[in-house]
């Protein structure tokens, strides 16, 4: 008789996502069993407690789901989880915080399908702006943009230190060469925005970020994502449901918000299934996503 399938989750928040857990079960696992406010130091253990107690069969029907609001926590608890397996008791590893893994990948996926689309480019060598720095889906964002050759300007929205300091994080543990700027002021974003080819808005719910005037005056944007749903949008002109679509008036194109969480949703729906497939564990994190999310868009 085949053993269920079970998904540990994995959280340092106070609470599971309810989100998450849906996903999981409309992805095919039979149970979903969360684990709230775990620091770092005990990962390996409770990831040990989950593979040692079936035989290396039944741990083909596990998984272990890294959640939180922190990329850089999720990430560290992804390594200790992997350290603490070896062969043959060995799982599927996902993290993805705050769906920032997938949002993110989603996002950049968009972006590439319309330079592609209407400029026949590709993110190689692309100044792509960050509004929102600091949050989770604008870091994923500005890693896989700057690991796909993107040239990443994290703009700062509030303080310029904050900011420097997660381009800094973020350059140390992944390698990348991702820059900063001053954005606090109406002058500041139109400095930056005329030189950037493409923007991104990543900031809180209900915070407009950028306006019609400043998108307009950029003789070099190409592309603007958006995933902000709730009104105001970040930039104006770009609609929830924008699909590639033009903003009025200008050369640019808009995605918006429903356009990449409906590629997030499939994304992170492919990504668990992974987990269940196949004979060798996956893991699972902000780069492999894009890969699915590529995929998906038929980018090539």
């Amino acid at each position: 008789m085949e053993k269920v399938s079970i998904l540990h989750l994995i959280t340092p928040a106070k609470n599971a996502s309810p989100f998450d857990v849906n996903m999981a079960y409309d992805a095919g696992f039979d149970k979903i069993m969360p684990y709230t406010n775990v620091l770092i130091n005990e990962v390996a253990a409770l990831v040990q407690d989950a593979i040692f107690s079936r035989s290396p069969s039944g741990i083909k029907r596990e998984g272990v789901f890294i959640g939180g609001r922190d990329i850089a926590v999720a990430m560290t608890m992804l390594e200790a989880a992997k350290k603490a397996m070896f062969p043959p008791f060995q799982v599927s590893l996902f993290a993805d915080p705050s769906g920032a893994f997938t949002t993110a990948a989603a996002m950049i996926a968009k972006v590439e399908l319309y330079l592609k689309t209407y400029s026949n480019t590709d993110l190689t060598g692309k100044k792509i702006a960050i509004f929102g720095a600091t949050g989770p889906v604008g870091g994923c964002a500005a890693v896989i943009a700057a690991k796909q050759g993107a040239e990443v300007l994290l703009v700062a929205h509030k303080s310029l230190e904050d900011v420097k300091l997660k381009a800094e994080s973020y350059n140390q543990r992944y390698g990348t060469s991702i820059s900063f700027a001053e954005g606090a002021h109406d002058a500041n974003k139109q400095a930056v925005l005329a030189q950037a080819d493409v923007a991104l808005c990543c900031a809180a719910a209900g915070v407009r970020v950028l306006n019609v005037l400043q998108i307009s005056s950029s003789n070099t944007l190409k592309v603007i994502a958006d995933v902000n749903a709730v009104a105001p949008t970040g930039a104006e002109g770009v609609e929830v449901n924008a699909e590639g679509i033009k903003i009025a008036n200008t050369q640019v194109i808009g995605i918006g918000a429903l356009a990449i969480g409906q590629l997030k949703y499939t994304t992170q729906h492919q990504l668990l299934k992974q987990m269940l497939a196949g004979d060798k564990p996956s893991y699972l994190e902000m780069m492999a996503a894009f890969a699915v999310a590529q995929s998906l868009v038929s980018v090539k």
